[in-house]
């Protein structure tokens, strides 16, 4: 059974730093494309960061560009996103995500990833 485990959310003020964790299991983690999506009360769920599933390829949201780091541990089947200068626009609920053999053009498809977390709340203070 796949399962996707998100954790490191909180409540935090603007300029704050944060780190989420996702944990995979019963998955080969090295052939799934991993990312990060958000999703706002009464928004869409949109993609934030991505790591190719050969880690070739990273990419990210603009919104998010040089204050959010993508990684991840293979041997621990676990990703990562720091989260740094944290801006109350960044208040979402974060979800990992993944598509084996997923491709960069398609990294930011909500519709591609065949697996989800069930989300880590992150709220930003003003």
């Amino acid at each position: 059974q796949v399962q996707l485990v998100e954790s490191g959310g909180g409540l935090v003020q603007a300029g704050d730093s944060l780190r989420l964790s996702c944990a995979a299991s019963g998955l080969p983690f090295s052939t799934y494309t991993m990312a990060w999506f958000r999703q706002a009360p009464g928004q869409e769920r949109e993609f934030v960061a991505g790591i190719r599933w050969n880690g070739g390829i990273i990419s990210y949201a603009d919104s998010v560009k040089g204050r959010f780091t993508i990684s991840r541990d293979i041997a621990k089947k676990t990703m990562y996103l720091q989260m740094n200068s944290l801006k109350p626009e960044d208040t979402a609920r974060y979800y990992c995500a993944g598509d084996y053999l997923g491709t960069s053009q398609t990294m930011g498809r909500t519709s591609n990833y065949e697996y989800w977390g069930q989300g880590t709340q992150v709220t930003v203070s003003s």
